[in-house]
């Protein structure tokens, strides 16, 4: 197992806010990979990870969502941010990181994405809505379409969770956080639910998301993981078959190969031979 290892913690100023970022720089010359994470998921989480990825060479960011650990703002009624802040804020983080050397001395490491889950969604939509981007490639982590009718018979459950969460934040003005997502605004949680009723997203500012998907051109690896409760496979192939006009490479990521115990959260804590897939992955940018 992988020692965790320490990080530099940085603070980005943006709309009189604040951004958190973990740096976890590395001598070696692999990919530079930017972690987007689950929703309520702190930067913390992934440290663990981060070092799995840097014993492979990789420069590693993790990034604080909006309202998450050490990003502000913290969601309450006054705060309306939903999915299209979200992905605005990812060119900020990248500017931030390129301009302390994220991509290396001779600026050539090649850029990743790492999207887990919510933070796949932004890291998706991002590339869908931003073709001029220095990013080079996408990794999927036990992230899907949650539409409801994939589900089964828990499909049921699963459309009325997510009334039930975007009835509870639109009436209170942010979802407290109880037993799920952590504490979020009423915008995340309308555009989160979207997904799970309509199986597509919101469109960002008049765009339809979906169409925009298949514009994207950068190669995606979609990893799925054993015992995910949220984001079975087939939740994975409805998001990937969005991305009509690029690469996607598949694989399940079992207990057996981690060598530890797995679920849609778990996978981060036992990833180190997931890590030199990843890093495999983004060394043929």
């Amino acid at each position: 197992m992988t020692p965790a290892v320490s990080h530099t913690q940085d603070h980005i100023p943006h709309q009189g806010q604040r951004l958190g970022v973990h740096r976890y720089p590395s001598p070696g010359h692999g990919p530079a990979v930017l972690i987007l994470p689950a929703m309520g998921v702190p930067a913390g989480y992934y440290r663990r990870f981060a070092a799995d990825l840097t014993e492979q060479g990789a420069n590693v960011a993790v990034a604080d969502l909006r309202g998450t650990g050490s990003s502000s703002p913290r969601a309450v009624r006054a705060q309306r941010y939903g999915y299209a802040e979200l992905v605005a804020d990812v060119p900020v983080i990248l500017d931030h990181l390129i301009g302390r050397g994220f991509l290396g001395d001779d600026g050539r490491r090649p850029l990743m994405l790492l999207g887990h889950s919510l933070g796949g969604h932004i890291a998706s939509l991002y590339l869908a809505t931003t073709p001029d981007t220095p990013v080079r490639g996408l990794t999927l982590v036990a992230c899907g379409i949650p539409y409801h009718a994939l589900y089964g018979w828990r499909s049921p459950f699963v459309h009325g969770m997510a009334t039930t969460l975007r009835t509870t934040a639109r009436a209170l003005g942010h979802w407290p956080g109880t037993g799920f997502a952590g504490r979020q605004t009423h915008g995340i949680i309308r555009d989160w639910a979207h997904t799970v009723h309509k199986g597509r997203f919101v469109a960002l500012a008049g765009v339809d998301a979906d169409q925009a998907l298949a514009s994207v051109r950068q190669p995606v690896f979609a990893v799925t993981v054993d015992a995910d409760q949220f984001t079975p496979p087939v939740t994975s192939e409805h998001l990937c078959a969005k991305f009509t006009g690029t690469s996607v490479t598949r694989h399940h990521y079992t207990t057996e190969e981690a060598g530890g115990r797995l679920d849609h959260f778990m996978w981060a804590r036992s990833a180190a031979p997931l890590a030199a897939r990843v890093t495999k992955f983004a060394a043929g940018l």
